[in-house]
C-alpha cells in the first residue's frame, strides 16, 4: 500500500544518496532530463558512446533505455549497457518512445527487452498496448490512448517480462502484472511540454535507484513528478514557463507538499 510518509522517505533517500543514473537517452530530452535529475537530487550522467557504456553501466545506481530518437550504433550501446547492467543487478527502466509508430520501433524494443531484461517499463497508454499488441499505432510519439485502456495490456506485459509497467496519462497505472496502484496527481499543461513522459522515466529511474521495492519506487517516482506539475502549474501561463516552475517545484519539493498534494 502507498503511503505518504513512504513517499517522503524515498524522496529523502534520493536527496541524501544521490545516486548516478545512467542515462541513455534521446536529443530532444536530455538537457531536460539532466536538470530534473539534479533538481530532485539525484546524478544524472548521459553517456552512449559504445566506447563507455558498460563501464558506466557499472559504476551506476541504475539505467535508463529510451528509444526516442533510434540509432543503429545508440541501439548496440543499449544492448551492452543494459545486459552489463543486469549482470550486476543494477535497475534499468526502459521507455519504448513511439514503439507504435514503426516497425523498427517495435523491432528495437523487442530486442531491449529480451536482451536486457528492463526492471521497470513507463511508457503512455499506446506505447504500452503497443508492445503487447504490435499494430497498435501512436501519433507519432504521442498516445491515442488513455491510460485506464492499457490496463490488461499492462497487466500482461509486466507477467510476460517480470517488469513493473508504469502507463502515464491524466491518471498512472503502476502494475506488476497482480497489483495496480493510480496516481492522480499532474495537470493538463505538463502533456503541453516536450519530454515530460522521458523525464519521468528518468526520475523513476532515481527512485529504482534507492528502493529494492520497485513497484514503489515507480509509483513514487510518477507522484513525484506529478505533484510538482500540480504545483508548478498553479504559477506557469503557458507551457514555457511551464518547464521553468516544473524544475523549481522538483528542487523545492517538501513533506509538506506531499502532505497537501500527493493522491492516490
Amino acid at each position: 500500500m502507498l503511503s505518504k510518509e513512504n513517499f517522503k522517505r524515498d524522496l529523502s533517500l534520493v536527496r541524501e544518496k544521490s545516486p548516478l543514473v545512467h542515462n541513455i537517452t534521446n536529443y530532444v530530452v536530455m538537457n531536460n532530463t539532466a536538470n530534473a535529475l539534479l533538481a530532485v537530487g539525484a546524478s544524472p550522467v548521459m553517456a552512449h558512446s559504445i566506447d563507455e557504456v558498460a563501464d558506466m553501466a557499472s559504476i551506476a545506481s541504475s539505467l535508463v533505455i529510451n528509444i526516442g530518437t533510434l540509432e543503429k550504433s545508440w541501439v548496440e550501446s543499449m544492448i551492452v549497457a543494459g545486459k552489463t547492467a543486469k549482470t550486476r543487478g543494477i535497475p534499468v527502466v526502459f521507455d519504448p518512445v513511439g514503439v507504435g509508430a514503426t516497425p523498427y520501433r517495435l523491432k528495437i524494443s523487442e530486442e531491449i527487452l529480451k536482451e536486457c531484461s528492463p526492471s521497470i517499463i513507463r511508457g503512455n497508454a499506446s506505447e504500452i498496448i503497443s508492445l503487447v499488441r504490435a499494430g497498435v499505432k501512436t501519433k507519432g510519439v504521442d498516445s491515442t490512448a488513455a491510460a485506464d485502456d492499457a490496463i490488461s495490456s499492462a497487466k500482461e506485459l509486466a507477467k510476460q517480462t517480470n517488469a513493473i509497467v508504469v502507463v502515464s496519462g491524466a491518471v498512472d497505472v503502476i502494475t506488476d502484472g497482480e497489483r495496480v496502484e493510480r496516481i492522480y496527481n499532474g495537470n493538463a499543461l505538463m502533456a503541453k511540454v516536450t519530454g515530460m513522459g522521458c523525464t519521468a522515466t528518468a526520475i523513476v529511474g532515481a527512485f529504482a535507484a534507492i528502493d529494492t521495492d520497485l513497484f514503489n519506487a515507480a509509483a513514487y517516482g510518477m507522484a513525484t513528478m506529478g505533484v510538482a506539475g500540480e504545483i508548478a502549474a498553479k504559477s506557469a501561463r503557458g507551457n514555457g514557463t511551464m518547464q521553468l516552475y516544473f524544475l523549481d517545484a522538483l528542487t523545492n519539493l517538501s513533506t509538506m507538499d506531499i502532505d497537501k498534494v500527493f493522491t492516490c
